[in-house]
């Protein structure tokens, strides 16, 4: 697989959870990486990119100021840290490499993982 997310769950509102992807070499190197969620009876929507040194980033603005992302290129790894999260938050979350025009927030590739779940209550 291109893409395998983990680290999902369910966690009460105001809590914190991190999410990991780990990509193939192919699709990880040079690329900026981002994060994407679907959440029940709606489309799949762009959370957060960040370019391939790491220096730049993106955040939609539901969620600026409370998810960061990273990568560790020598793992090949995306990260998602979310942090204060509200009930809104809960979706089937992916990664996938990105436009490297971070506010485009577009996949570059119509091709996913099986995503991780967050469930946030309230």
């Amino acid at each position: 697989a291109q893409l395998v997310e983990s680290g999902g769950g369910l966690v009460q509102a105001g809590g914190s959870l991190r999410l990991s992807c780990a990509a193939s070499t192919r699709l990880f190197r040079a690329n900026a990486m981002g994060w994407f969620r679907q959440a029940p009876g709606r489309e799949r929507e762009f959370v957060a990119a960040i370019n391939w040194s790491g220096a730049n980033t993106n955040y939609a603005d539901s969620v600026k100021g409370r998810f960061t992302i990273s990568r560790d290129n020598a793992k090949n790894t995306v990260y998602l840290q979310m942090d204060s999260l509200e009930p809104e938050d809960t979706a089937v979350y992916y990664c996938n490499a990105v436009n490297p025009l971070l506010r485009i927030g577009r996949p570059l590739i119509d091709a996913w993982g099986q995503g991780t779940q967050v469930n946030v209550s309230s």
